[in-house]
């Protein structure tokens, strides 16, 4: 055999190693994830459910790298937004990671297809890509904050007509969440049942819930039941009065 083909084989079988070698790699990291248990958690949304199995490996790996004071903060927005029983910080920076990759990967594709070159804008596409999931995020808090303050003054109501009916106050809340308007006060009010029934308190239960959503009325709301609950109060007033605060506020 003519001893220059020797160099172009040697490059191919190098070659087909490294891609080999990093197919096995690959390989092995992915089996090193441990699956994952979500009998206790709820349904991530869709987006997140389409890209669940990259996104879950690269948490995985992600976990570890993120600082305690940077997983609280991306769990307090999503606690806000009612996802923190869905979404693990990790996995949703992964998220944001795994959109900006798509972002640069769709860009150089088109340009590719145009056969333009865009080597800069493939850094905005990746900046672009990393800040839409947080700009969801932050709609999502807001599209949840409107929700819950036009369903609370109802949902009130309700509460107060089941505690004066006879009542309890956990009875009322079932009722209030099999009658009430579909939104995320009704899921909220869901989750202190499901605290109360894990075998919580229900005061803490229902403090829980103002720290969760850390919205005043709804602190207020729980101050008032709390205090009510200490002085041995009737509900009924109390719950009355502040339906109808919430539905000035609304009003003005």
């Amino acid at each position: 055999m003519n001893p220059q083909l020797w160099i172009p084989i040697a490059c191919a079988f190098g070659m087909g190693m490294a891609i080999a070698g990093v197919f096995f790699w690959l390989v092995r990291a992915i089996d090193s994830v441990p699956p994952e248990d979500r009998s206790w958690r709820d349904r991530p949304p869709l987006a997140f459910r389409l890209l669940w199995w990259p996104l879950r490996w690269i948490a995985h790996y992600l976990g570890p790298v993120l600082s305690p004071a940077y997983r609280q903060q991306v769990l307090s927005k999503l606690r806000l937004a009612g996802l923190d029983f869905s979404l693990a910080p990790e996995q949703f920076v992964a998220a944001r990671l795994l959109c900006a990759a798509v972002c640069v990967l769709l860009l150089d594709w088109v340009a590719a297809s145009f056969g333009r070159s865009v080597s800069w804008w493939l850094l905005v596409a990746a900046l672009a890509g990393y800040a839409f999931p947080a700009i969801w995020l932050r709609d999502r808090i807001q599209l949840r904050r409107r929700q819950t303050l036009k369903t609370l003054p109802f949902m009130l109501d309700l509460i107060c007509l089941c505690v004066e009916a006879g009542l309890n106050l956990t009875g009322a809340f079932t009722q209030a969440v099999a009658k009430g308007p579909a939104g995320p006060l009704r899921d909220e009010f869901a989750r202190v049942l499901r605290d109360v029934r894990a075998g919580r308190s229900r005061m803490d239960a229902l403090h829980t819930l103002a720290d969760r959503m850390n919205e005043p009325s709804i602190t207020n709301f729980v101050a008032a039941l709390v205090q009510a609950e200490q002085m041995g109060m009737s509900l009924g007033p109390i719950l009355r009065a502040q339906a109808e605060q919430r539905r000035n506020e609304r009003f003005a």
